[in-house]
């Protein structure tokens, strides 16, 4: 298994100094919890490459991706730490007078509910976007996150950093398609992503759902796939039902529309698209409509700005 999980992303060896522990720095680093706890520490030296911080000194990063973490997992990691010591230290970045995070939250937040002084940690120096990325890695790798917080980490680098969703994929060390994939489960509904989060709805069940185009429907049917238990597959059988019963050029509340109408409709999608350069939705009815534009990134936002003669 460690050796599939090396595998990911160039992995944080790959993107920070690496530091191997022998055994004698390991049992050195799971000492360091007993001693950070007597009434006046004398913490023997930590693991070669480590160094002891004050917990008190250590900031969280903007750019973590967990949302949320467990208090039952947190509660369980702290009396592993108590009992077992620390098995791997947290890494961290100088700012300013204290320390940011930029890998092991959840063993810092144990360390603070155990109220030991000092922290056995990596101090590195690495960019904004480095320290998002080394994060990201090692909660893929090590802390489990939810299909959600992972789109909402690839979303970040892309917003934050302006990089393409190819460039995230060979930093984290998934294929393109994961990341698209992973990325489109933040057009659902709130609803339908908090369903996500919690385990409620898989990716393949959200991955059915985002190909019914109105919000109610798609929410209707979610909550009946999760009232049911309905599998992926009876799943997408539902939603071609649905599809297959709808009168043929209707939109998304049944309302049926001319051919004409329709043909205006896309021919001025293709139009704003060839006008713009980018990818246009037009969504029309008679007394309510909208227009989507999709860009990537801020440069390519910026172009569009241009375009449409709006100042940023």
């Amino acid at each position: 298994m460690a050796a599939s999980k090396s595998r990911l992303g160039r992995g944080l060896g790959g993107l920070i100094a690496n530091a191997t522990h022998t055994s004698k720095g390991a049992s050195e680093a799971k000492a360091a919890p007993a001693a950070a706890q007597a009434a006046t520490p004398s913490a023997p030296a930590a693991a070669p490459g480590f160094q002891e911080i004050p917990v008190a000194s250590v900031e969280t990063s903007p750019y973590q991706a967990r949302r949320d973490i467990s208090p039952e997992q947190l509660t369980e990691l702290a009396e592993s730490i108590r009992s077992e010591g620390l098995l791997q230290p947290i890494v961290v970045r100088r700012h300013a007078d204290k320390f940011q995070l930029i890998a092991g939250e959840r063993r810092w937040r144990a360390y603070q509910m155990l109220k030991i002084k000092l922290i056995p940690a990596k101090v590195v120096e690495a960019s904004n976007a480095s320290s998002a990325t080394i994060g990201l890695i090692e909660n893929l790798q090590r802390e489990g996150l939810n299909p959600l917080e992972e789109s909402y980490g690839y979303a970040s680098l892309i917003r934050d950093f302006d990089l393409t969703q190819e460039q995230v994929s060979e930093r984290v060390g998934k294929n393109r398609a994961s990341v698209a994939n992973s990325l489109r489960l933040l057009n659902l509904d709130a609803e339908l992503q908090g369903y996500v989060a919690k385990g409620l709805l898989s990716v393949g069940h959200a991955k059915v759902l985002l190909g019914v185009e109105d919000g109610a429907q798609r929410a209707m049917i979610a909550r009946r796939v999760i009232e049911e238990a309905l599998s992926v597959r009876v799943t997408e059988k539902l939603v071609l039902q649905r599809k297959e019963a709808a009168p043929a050029g209707s939109s998304h509340k049944g309302r049926s529309v001319p051919a004409a109408e329709a043909a205006a409709v896309t021919s001025i999608q293709k139009k704003l698209t060839s006008h713009l350069g980018a990818r246009v939705a037009l969504k029309h009815t008679p007394k309510h409509g909208k227009i989507i534009i999709e860009y990537a990134g801020n440069d390519d936002l910026q172009r569009i700005l241009e375009k449409l003669g709006v100042e940023a």
